[in-house]
């Protein structure tokens, strides 16, 4: 449980754009904890928090553990605060800390694939993937792709009350600004500001 409180505050820094914070209590956590899956979730947010920082190399290694250990197998069941943890969730997020390294074409495509595994059942999840494939639209400059797709994220997200990621389409709605004549690019405004 130590490990799941940490992972959730770490979590919390990333959220708050404090990665170093976030890598070092992630650093602490993988310490002391021993199921691969648990592992493999806690080496995936330390790979998002060392993609926002930058820190390329450490953010591959990360990310090669995190998907090593998601396929290991154990004697021991899941822990229940990572047994939600899924190839789709690799995906995108793995995808989403090389868009922070400026890997769009890769990170597209595994956002995308990601997003496809998802079951109907994780619908608020896919609401969050979507407004990282947006964002992964918009640093392959295709505005148009971009707001249609963070248009369904808000549309998800406002149909089943996920706050965190209609704030997530609204921190988008700033980099359209170049684009206002681009189809649905309005509609998208209008909509995330209502």
């Amino acid at each position: 449980m130590g490990a799941a409180l940490l992972g959730d505050l770490a979590y919390q820094a990333s959220w708050r754009r404090a990665p170093r914070t976030a890598a070092s209590i992630l650093e602490r956590a993988l310490t002391g904890t021993h199921h691969p899956t648990a592992r493999s979730l806690l080496n995936l947010r330390l790979a998002r928090a060392m993609a926002a920082q930058g820190e390329r190399g450490a953010t591959l290694r990360a990310l090669a553990a995190a998907e090593q250990l998601l396929d290991a197998s154990s004697s021991d069941p899941v822990p229940a605060w990572c047994s939600w943890m899924s190839p789709a969730d690799l995906a995108v997020d793995s995808g989403q800390a090389l868009l922070d390294l400026g890997d769009t074409r890769h990170a597209h495509q595994l956002i995308r694939e990601g997003r496809e595994m998802l079951p109907t059942s994780r619908d608020k999840t896919r609401g969050v993937f979507l407004t990282y494939e947006a964002r992964s639209f918009l640093d392959l400059k295709e505005p148009e792709r971009a707001a249609a797709t963070a248009l369904e994220a808000l549309t998800v997200a406002q149909r089943i009350g996920a706050p965190r990621c209609v704030t997530l389409v609204r921190e988008l709605v700033p980099a359209f600004a170049g684009y206002s004549h681009v189809q649905g690019v309005g509609e998208l405004i209008d909509q995330a500001t209502a």
